[in-house]
């Protein structure tokens, strides 16, 4: 079976008077049909940025250096524009985090979502207005009907991301991106989506990318996780071993710093440090200046290894357990 994803070392760059920014450097992931993986990492790690580049949404000064972008076996990044076209919105779709990305604030609800399945589908109108009514029921929006009729600004900021990822859901593409989706929603509605999602996965195979910071998330939504820091992945595999399990002493702080898992009446644990800058990256890996594990030979750059089941960038994995510290 073709996976419905692969990414091969994809590189994006940003070009500015400062430098080269690699806000995504030599990333690679495969994604199965029906498959959930998370795409996890602090704020500025690339997330987004391989969402957007996967979309072919990379706008100047920035563009896609180099790596291969395969979906359904087809490179994405050799496509005509018009191909392109035909195959965002339709067969690859993208939830934002900021639903205005997506909505026209002068266009009602019914416009939107009937032009969205009438540009990829050759259906009537009544068809798709039954599609896009379908869809708001999906994601938990009540009185349908009248909130077709609508305008985005008179929806609340969780009710305009329920509907924005509606508009995802329509076409019933191969592969969904969602860039934290649900910041905005509620914990209820949340969960609701959230099954959503996975049950749209197993009926029709569909493949999900879930961006977020949010580990608890992943781990009940995802079936593999890839952990990215300063554009890279650090760490990828099985979503229970990694999170149970990790190796990358960046993914065990990450997971040590939960609030859930600090002892009651002691000051929680963190990271030391902060995220260097992606145009001053220091040489080897990016996270050696952060992690008490490193040492001179991290200040060559590691390659991706596999370790215990899942890809490492890492030269000193930490022990098969949850002891020690990335402090």
């Amino acid at each position: 079976m073709t996976a419905t994803l692969q990414v091969e070392n994809l590189q994006t760059y940003f070009l500015s008077r400062g430098g080269i920014a690699r806000a995504v450097d030599d990333v690679s992931f495969t994604v199965e049909p029906g498959e959930v993986m998370g795409l996890v990492g602090e704020s500025g790690s690339g997330k987004s940025m391989t969402g957007y580049s996967i979309m072919g949404l990379i706008d100047e000064p920035g563009r896609v250096a180099g790596g291969r972008i395969l979906f359904n076996g087809r490179d994405l990044r050799s496509l005509p524009a018009e191909d392109m076209r035909h195959i965002r919105g339709n067969r690859i779709a993208m939830i934002f985090q900021d639903p205005m990305m997506t909505l026209n604030p002068v266009l009602r609800i019914d416009t939107q979502m009937i032009e969205a399945v009438r540009a990829h589908q050759d259906v009537s109108k009544d068809t798709a207005l039954a599609m896009a009514r379908d869809a708001l029921v999906r994601v938990g929006i009540a009185a349908p009907d009248e909130r077709l009729n609508a305008y985005p600004h008179q929806f609340s900021g969780g009710m305009r991301q329920r509907v924005a990822i509606a508009i995802a859901l329509l076409n019933k593409p191969d592969l969904i991106i969602c860039d934290e989706p649900t910041t905005a929603l509620d914990v209820t509605i949340q969960g609701q989506i959230l099954f959503e999602m996975q049950k749209l996965c197993r009926e029709s195979g569909t493949a999900l990318i879930w961006i977020t910071h949010d580990l608890s998330v992943v781990a009940g939504l995802a079936d593999t996780v890839s952990v990215m820091y300063a554009g890279r992945i650090v760490e990828s595999g099985d979503v229970a071993r990694v999170l149970t399990h990790p190796r990358h002493p960046y993914t065990h702080g990450l997971i040590a710093s939960a609030p859930s898992r600090n002892p009651r009446g002691q000051a929680l644990r963190q990271i030391p440090g902060s995220t260097p800058s992606l145009l001053k990256l220091p040489s080897g890996c990016a996270f050696r200046d952060r992690c008490a594990h490193a040492t001179v030979e991290c200040e060559q750059t590691p390659e991706t290894r596999i370790v215990d089941g899942r890809a490492l960038r890492c030269f000193h994995p930490m022990a098969d357990d949850f002891a020690g510290s990335a402090a």
